[in-house]
């Protein structure tokens, strides 16, 4: 019945409009006909998609523990039921836009027929006279189904008699299909209160640092006036016009019997009250803060990599629980800073954290010595120093774990005895740094490298040579096992990401001029047959070190590193993430054996010895240090059957030069003097003593006699 009254309403409106629009003249019955038919199919279409098509809202992602640190959207909103928006707010609303609201069906045909007669005898389209249904449906066009559409919102709202029809005949829909308080609910969930603000509960935080639900007759008013100008009424910008505005709404509460006289004057004497300084909740990864960004940076680029997009991201209200351990992020933050300051030039200190385990390997610390931000002057940055291949110069000698590791798959044992001469010229592989000239063909160089210094014995065992980390055994066990061997060693036990990348940290490039750019590092290293790979002079990730780490510790089962335990959509429901399955490395024998070969760094001849005793770490763990050639970067990756982490030091500057420790703060120098065994060493041993407190000492499983001495 309520609808049928309403069109015969629209029939007389239409009448009115037809008379009153100068120049208007009737289309012939044919063409009426037609129009009419496509306007009805648009206005059912637009219904449906109307009731049918959610807001955007805003993604939040939170730590492990449930508490959120940090939102993307480009819609910042929040949806708000009917019981949960306080009755003041309502009554604001409703007295400044619609006071009819509950009485009509969608179109005040009254207040429509006395602004097109304003409308018409002023020449112009000056007053609309719009419901509040009418204005969610022109707020809805606007800010949701055609919001990517710049020609569909200016369609939405043109101020034409056409599209106030096409407006008022959706409206009457809407209001055929929903409550009164529904539609209310809906329109304060929707309307724009200015910049990114949308919706009353959004606006409440914003302006008031407060709830719907919570909102006083003065806060009320205030945002219920900036619904409609919400730029020109910006109680930042134009504080008097925002009171004069809030204190007429005020007035017409009063004359709407929602608040007495005397409860008006009092509201209209109470001072703004806003926010310092009004804004909205932060949006992405800079928002969420410098301690978190990086692995808030993280998560939203394995959520896009592992099927979900950004836009979806910004729109689709989703919570994702993370893997994100808010006390040991801290923890490593700390001692990233306390290594390497934030403020020292050209020096980046970054480190990751992983959870070993035999299904997933979960992420619960990615960090640096710098923030994540925008502000290059305060040292910021949003480079993923600690995820992705920023470390342009290798991690050094913790490769030599990828040639243990190979040589173990070929029938050998961390008790082998294997010759470390002081120095070494191969004449298996060619290339590599320090290079010397050969004696055969032209142009052709043999690789020539010494160790350390001249204290190594002729011959140790791997386990020792581990520990110890002499050049040349290296070199000769990657001889002896073959480069491919190794190569695809460091492939199985995670360095992926790294070893698609080319010899310049970037994917590579078909078209560049130098060959080298056009193939990944592991093609480079093979094809070229260069002997440093070992010798790890190439660019490295810090998270996949310390996924190496973690394979290691979990019996030899790769998984990718993980940031994500859950991802819930807008309605509570669990969204499935794409992530590829675990694989068995490397043989579990193998892994455990491998483990305790790497067992003696922290010890009295290990290179990490001397940072281990600083912090008095005495539980088993696995380690390896690694410092590259010209002392630009420096690593240290270990692992307990508890956490596994990496850090790599290396210079972040636009100078390529070494990094110096000693003698003073880390700085940049011209030759250079740091080791794993030094800032990266200290810094992992920091954070891992502090994540191991109260936990019970776990030992490094036994080695099956084959791994030993075969």
């Amino acid at each position: 019945m309520r609808t049928a009254d309403s069109i015969a309403k629209l029939a007389g409106l239409c009448l009115v409009a037809g008379l009153l629009v100068a120049g208007m003249a009737l289309p012939v019955v044919g063409g009426a006909g037609l129009a009419s038919n496509r306007v009805s199919d648009q206005v059912a279409a637009t219904s449906v998609r109307l009731l049918d098509q959610p807001p955007p809202l805003m993604t939040t992602v939170t730590d492990k523990d449930g508490v959120p640190f940090a939102y993307i959207y480009d819609q910042y909103r929040v949806l708000t039921p009917a019981d949960r928006v306080a009755q003041v707010m309502k009554d604001a609303l409703i007295s400044a836009e619609d006071r009819r609201f509950y009485e009509h069906a969608g179109v005040d045909w009254l207040a429509t027929v006395r602004a097109a007669m304003r409308n018409q005898s002023e020449g112009q389209v000056t007053q609309g006279a719009s419901s509040i249904t009418q204005q969610y449906v022109k707020n809805y066009l606007v800010h949701v189904l055609e919001r990517e559409d710049k020609g569909g919102q200016a369609e939405a709202q043109e101020q034409t008699i056409t599209r106030k029809l096409r407006e008022a005949r959706i409206a009457m829909h809407v209001e055929a299909e929903l409550t009164k308080d529904e539609i209310l609910t809906r329109y304060l969930d929707v309307v724009p209160f200015g910049g990114t603000i949308y919706g009353i509960a959004a606006a409440s935080q914003a302006y008031f640092e407060t709830t719907p639900d919570k909102l006083t007759v003065p806060q009320a008013a205030l945002l219920a006036g900036l619904v409609n100008s919400p730029t020109f009424l910006d109680p930042e910008a134009r504080p008097d016009k925002a009171v004069e505005r809030r204190n007429t709404i005020i007035d017409l509460m009063a004359d709407n019997a929602k608040l007495s006289r005397e409860q008006a004057e009092v509201a209209k004497r109470a001072p703004l009250g806003l926010a310092d300084p009004v804004r909205p909740l932060p949006t992405g990864c800079v928002g969420s803060g410098p301690e978190v960004g990086f692995f808030c940076s993280y998560v939203v680029n394995y959520l896009t990599t592992n099927g979900f997009d950004l836009e979806q991201l910004k729109v689709g209200g989703y919570t994702v629980r993370t893997t994100l351990d808010r006390s040991l992020t801290q923890k490593a933050k700390q001692a990233a800073e306390a290594q390497v300051p934030k403020t020292t030039p050209g020096i980046a200190n970054t480190a990751a954290i992983v959870r070993p385990g035999r299904d997933r390997h979960e992420v619960v610390a990615l960090v640096a010595n710098r923030d994540y931000g925008l502000k290059k002057e305060e040292f910021q940055t949003q480079f993923d120093l600690p995820s992705a291949v920023e470390n342009k110069f290798g991690a050094g000698s913790v490769y030599k774990v990828f040639t243990a590791a190979a040589a173990l798959d070929k029938g050998m044992g961390i008790e082998t005895v294997i010759e470390t001469p002081n120095s070494h010229v191969s004449r298996v592989f060619r290339g590599g740094a320090p290079s010397c000239p050969s004696t055969g063909e032209q142009a052709t160089y043999w690789y020539c490298l010494s160790n350390h210094d001249s204290s190594y014995p002729p011959r140790m065992t791997l386990k020792q040579a581990l520990a110890t980390s002499p050049n040349t055994g290296f070199v000769i066990l990657e001889e002896k096992v073959g480069l491919a061997a190794v190569i695809d060693m460091a492939r199985r036990l995670g360095m992926r990401e790294t070893l698609s990348t080319n010899i310049a940290g970037v994917l590579p490039n078909p078209q560049a001029e130098r060959q080298d750019l056009r193939v990944s590092q592991a093609e480079f290293y093979e094809s070229a047959g260069n002997a440093s790979f070992t010798l790890g002079p190439a660019p490295t990730n810090t998270l996949e070190l310390a996924n190496v780490a973690a394979t290691i510790a979990s019996g030899g089962r790769w998984c990718r590193p993980t940031p994500i335990l859950r991802v819930t959509d807008r309605y509570g429901r669990d969204v499935p993430v794409t992530e590829p399955p675990c694989e068995q490395a490397v043989p579990e024998a193998l892994a455990n054996a491998l483990a305790v070969g790497l067992s003696e760094d922290d010890q009295e001849r290990g290179t990490a010895a001397a940072a281990a005793k600083h912090y008095n770490w005495t539980r088993p763990a696995l380690g390896k240090t690694g410092t590259t050639e010209e002392y630009k970067s420096a690593a240290f990756i270990g692992a307990t059957p508890d956490f596994a982490g990496a850090v790599q030091v290396f210079n972040d500057g636009v100078t390529p030069r070494g990094i110096c420790v000693e003698g003073g703060p880390p700085r940049l120098c011209a030759e250079g003097d740091i080791y794993g065994g030094t800032l990266p060493a200290r810094t992992w041993f920091d954070f891992m003593t502090k994540a191991h407190e109260g936990l019970p000492e776990k030992p490094l499983p036994p080695v099956e006699p084959r791994y030993l001495r075969p």
